[in-house]
């Protein structure tokens, strides 16, 4: 608990970022990727993996953008250090761990983005952003990861709604999920998506308990990739129960 306050209190973040939830939503990431280091290891090697594969054939290697940058655990920032010129870590927080990891590359930049569109909406001051990724679309851009963020865009606009005993818009979810997929088909370069779509748990007697879509009713494309993501291991959430995520990679997206 004492590391964790540290973080949110010298964590560097607008104001937004604090009063709807983003930071400490980031730091209880944090936390939890500590304790379930060793269940979340092999997906965390899958999408490094993944993320090396989808840029291996590229020609060119000006800038790699990492949408949804987060901790860093699962993408392979020394990797794309050495491959590109640039490389731009996009989220709506930046932890120190994350912070002090990009410092130890001169080409690698911090971005704060609103990668779902609804902040200022939700903070009554403006309407949704349509295309939120439309600043990306740029020449000099080869390479673009969605890195397990897909899932999570909705949580908080939703959240936001819910605090408030106030019903959503219809198909917030939804929209929010379709709108970053739209956004990434737009783009004019590599594209690999790496999103987690459903989430199934089940007892220590291998009963399923519940399936959970993730994607608010959105099937993706038979993937390139699939594994397993044991995102709560038994202990975690319920003492007799764990969750686990489906997740899909495509190393060059295209609807």
């Amino acid at each position: 608990m004492l590391i964790e306050g540290l973080h949110y209190l010298t964590t560097p973040v607008p104001r937004a970022q604090r009063t709807l939830g983003y930071l400490r939503e980031s730091v209880l990431l944090m936390s939890r990727s500590r304790r379930c280091r060793a269940a979340w290891a092999d997906h965390l090697d899958a999408a490094r993996s993944a993320i090396r594969q989808s840029c291996a054939d590229l020609d060119r290697r000006r800038t790699a953008v990492v949408l949804g940058s987060g901790l860093l655990d699962d993408v392979p920032l020394a990797h794309l250090a050495q491959c590109f010129e640039r490389v731009i870590l996009v989220d709506m927080v930046h932890l120190w761990p994350a912070r002090w990891a990009a410092h130890r590359y001169a080409n690698v930049a911090l971005q704060v983005s609103d990668l779902s569109g609804c902040v200022k909406w939700l903070r009554g001051e403006g309407e949704r952003c349509a295309d939120p990724l439309s600043v990306f679309d740029r020449g000099d851009i080869d390479f673009v990861v969605s890195a397990n963020c897909l899932s999570q865009l909705p949580i908080l606009p939703l959240d936001w709604f819910e605090s408030r005993n106030r019903p959503p818009p219809d198909e917030l979810g939804r929209s929010i999920v379709a709108g970053h997929l739209e956004g990434l088909s737009r783009l004019q370069t590599r594209v690999c998506l790496i999103a987690d779509t459903e989430q199934v748990t089940d007892n220590r007697e291998g009963q399923l308990v519940e399936r959970f879509d993730l994607l608010h009713g959105i099937v993706l494309p038979i993937p390139d990739r699939s594994w397993i993501w044991e995102i709560a291991p038994f202990g975690e959430v319920e003492r007799h129960r764990r969750e686990r995520h489906r997740v899909q990679a495509h190393l060059d997206w295209r609807p």
